[in-house]
């Protein structure tokens, strides 16, 4: 494998997103840690119920902030419930089975939870609105997170003494917090769009969490802000390759020049028949042509991913996927032209 001289995972390196199918935490991370050998992560099963999804593990993350589960989503609470001592439990379990396969491991290894942004357009107040709604609220929530974010790559290192953590943040709903387009509780409206200064300057209080490490920020979702996630500091943007469009293209340029990782999503989250992996990324080459950009960054600035989590598919096509990845990256690193 090819040092990197930029990201602390070597060039040509694979990962996944972080939710596997089932609900079995050593299979998840035995699957996950025996895939990946250079950019292994922490597997989320949101199939075992609420705690266990990416939204309630975050929340139970949360330092003197708690929440529960109504009909509607998750609500704020006055004090920790069942909802949060479930999302702690299965926390543990999974770090438990983490640590369990990584004896030894010396490396990158990436652990994610979700966003300020997208958890305040997730998380009700105590009367139903999401906390978007609310400034006050939303830096509260980012300061919570902070702390417990904090706690948890402390958890990390002691766990696998090995371990260069890699902290991802979920943010699917950035763009629709930026642009205005979350829905209220009635249905009926959408929030006010959030200051693009505000939503930076919360994304920088978390990459500041990880202290210099590198943190990448993650959304599937079309026209990821990629210019305001580098000037937050994010060592790396991760996103779903085919939803790119040419708005994307020169602002991807700007961001591989000034050394910002690409997490490129180019292999199917749910069961497909699988192409050649060389297949798999030729669009990153061809996009890699056209803006001109040395070929000897390709595999130092691409990292290869599923497109989006893995929640959705089997086991044996989550493994598969995982290994296409791996091939696909091995692709980049090969042959670079």
């Amino acid at each position: 494998m090819t040092e990197n001289s930029k990201h602390p995972w070597p060039a040509g390196t694979a990962t996944g997103i972080g939710s596997m199918p089932g609900e079995d935490a050593r299979e998840a991370a035995k699957t996950v840690v025996g895939s990946l050998e250079t950019l292994p992560y922490l597997p989320e099963l949101p199939a075992r119920g609420p705690g266990a999804d990416m939204i309630g593990r975050t929340l139970g993350m949360l330092v003197e902030l708690y929440a529960h589960v109504e009909p509607s989503g998750w609500r704020i609470s006055d004090r920790p419930g069942r909802d949060t001592r479930r999302a702690h439990s299965w926390l543990g379990e999974d770090l438990d089975a983490l640590e369990e396969f990584t004896q030894g491991y010396q490396g990158a290894l990436k652990v994610s939870a979700v966003g300020p942004w997208t958890l305040a357009s997730a998380l009700e107040l105590r009367g139903g609105e999401a906390m978007l709604a609310d400034p006050g609220a939303c830096r509260d929530l980012t300061a919570s997170l902070a702390e417990g974010l904090r706690g948890h790559l402390a958890e990390l290192r002691r766990r696998v003494p090995g371990a260069t953590p890699v902290l991802q943040l979920d943010e699917p709903s950035l763009t629709a917090v930026l642009t205005g387009s979350v829905r209220t509780a009635s249905g009926y409206r959408t929030h006010r769009a959030v200051d693009r200064a505000v939503v930076e300057s919360a994304l920088r209080d978390l990459v500041a969490v990880a202290d210099g490490g590198p943190v990448v920020v993650h959304s599937c979702a079309p026209s990821v802000p990629f210019a305001l996630l580098r000037r937050a500091g994010a060592t790396g943007v991760s996103f779903d390759f085919s939803l790119l469009t040419e708005r994307d293209e020169e602002v991807i340029g700007e961001a591989v020049e000034a050394g910002t990782a690409l997490f490129a999503g180019v292999v199917p989250g749910v069961s497909t028949p699988l192409s050649d992996p060389a297949g798999s990324v030729m669009g990153v080459r061809t996009l890699w042509r056209r803006l001109g950009l040395s070929p000897g960054l390709l595999a130092e600035s691409v990292t290869v991913t599923p497109s989006c989590g893995l929640a959705g598919a089997s086991p044996a096509y989550a493994r598969a996927a995982l290994e296409h990845c791996v091939r696909a990256a091995r692709s980049l690193a090969d042959n670079p032209e």
